[in-house]
């Protein structure tokens, strides 16, 4: 994001010196239209980068929200895993104790 942000600035303090330089500067009209045309490239160029910028910013929300979500689901069915195995040792437990008290009457 860094990186953007410092071409953006570069970008932008190049566009204006070019700016100041088609005001300023007295060469042929060659020159002139060939800085212009570099100059329109340029803000193109950062027209599209600020485009992807959007972009991958919406998908790292996305992706965020996503991952956010499945550490979620995670967690629920942990939970219920967790709950689960808890009522199948109960169940072992009171099966254990109905085991032993039916030896007892049989003996």
């Amino acid at each position: 994001m860094k990186n953007f942000e410092k071409k953006e600035t570069n970008l932008n303090q190049l566009i204006e010196k070019l700016g100041r330089l088609n005001t300023s500067y007295s060469q042929h009209s060659f020159d002139n239209k060939s800085i212009e045309r570099e100059k329109n490239l340029i803000k193109i160029e950062k027209d599209e980068l600020e485009k992807k910028n959007q972009e991958i910013l919406r998908e790292h929300k996305y992706l965020t929200e996503r991952v956010k979500k499945l550490e979620q689901e995670l967690k629920s069915k942990k939970e219920l895993e967790k709950k689960f195995n808890q009522d199948i040792n109960d169940l072992n437990q009171e099966t254990q104790s109905l085991v032993e008290e039916i030896e007892k009457w049989q003996m």
